[in-house]
């Protein structure tokens, strides 16, 4: 190796390492300066830059303001609701179509894949004056119930994260099961569901981190903020015509992010396994 090629090769590690760096940086700077922010007095926020340091490190005045005055309470219950019931319509709807159009193969099953793959492609904006029309029609307008039955919807990605799971499973298991006399309910619930955990794991964390930070159609929908508000919308409490409170609203947000992280860590192993599971094939 040439001077030239090893200066040359040391040139393009100092840049690697120099990008990784430097995307670091911009990544952290937004959560850096929120948790700057949090702990400043309305005074020292309106005086002082966003990356000037508070004063006092125990300031939790914010936090507790943030929590009563947006009606977090009721928020995290809210959200914690509509978590539950749409991961779990979601993880049964979502197995069983996958379990279907991949097991059995009839003539529109080729079509129906399609289908699911087209209506992935579909912007949700351009749907929402059809959705708004069906959920005005159902009564669905300012209702917990009728928001759950809306985000239960069908998660095409989930589906065609299912189907490649399945398609990793022999199907000899399903075959050896009919001989010892299992119906296809017996199959899917005692043999194949379980061998799909690493799949379950990774739907619920896309669906669910959509679900939790969805504020779209939770201010469209579910419309009394006091009786329906969820995490997401609660934040946009101190947002009005007359300023923002960005102390409060960071204050807010960090409270927002302590039930995903506690999760997080205490199911790190369940989801490293099943993101790394997920992409992985054979």
């Amino acid at each position: 190796m040439t001077i030239g090629q090893k200066i040359l090769k040391y040139l393009l590690i100092f840049l690697k390492y120099l990008s990784l760096i430097f995307f670091s940086f911009v990544a952290v700077i937004p959560i850096v300066s929120c948790v700057i922010t949090a702990f400043k007095t309305d005074e020292e926020y309106t005086r002082t830059n966003v990356m000037t340091l508070p004063e006092s490190w125990l300031n939790f005045g914010n936090f507790a303001s943030a929590f009563e005055k947006a009606n977090m309470a009721r928020a995290f219950i809210n959200s914690t609701i509509i978590l539950v019931f749409v991961l779990t319509v979601s993880v049964i709807i979502g197995t069983q179509l996958a379990y279907v159009l991949n097991r059995f193969k009839f003539p529109l099953n080729g079509v129906i894949r399609a289908l699911f793959l087209f209506a992935s492609l579909l912007p949700g904006v351009a749907m929402q004056i059809s959705v708004y029309e069906i959920m005005y029609k159902l009564h669905f307008i300012n209702s917990l119930p009728g928001y759950i039955i809306m985000m239960c919807g069908t998660d095409v990605i989930s589906i065609f994260i299912f189907i490649q799971f399945f398609e990793n499973i022999s199907i000899s298991l399903d075959e050896s099961a009919i001989v010892d006399g299992a119906n296809y309910f017996t199959i899917f619930y005692k043999i194949l569901l379980p061998l799909l955990k690493p799949a379950i794991v990774t739907s619920c964390i896309l669906k669910g981190v959509g679900t939790y930070n969805e504020y779209y159609n939770a201010n469209l929908y579910l419309q009394d903020k006091k009786l329906y508000p969820t995490v997401a919308t609660s934040l946009y409490t101190f947002v009005g015509p007359l300023g923002s409170k960005y102390n409060l609203i960071c204050a807010g947000v960090i409270i927002s992010l302590l039930p995903a992280l506690i999760v997080f860590i205490a199911c790190q192993k369940q989801i490293y396994s099943g993101l790394t599971a997920g992409a992985v094939k054979g």
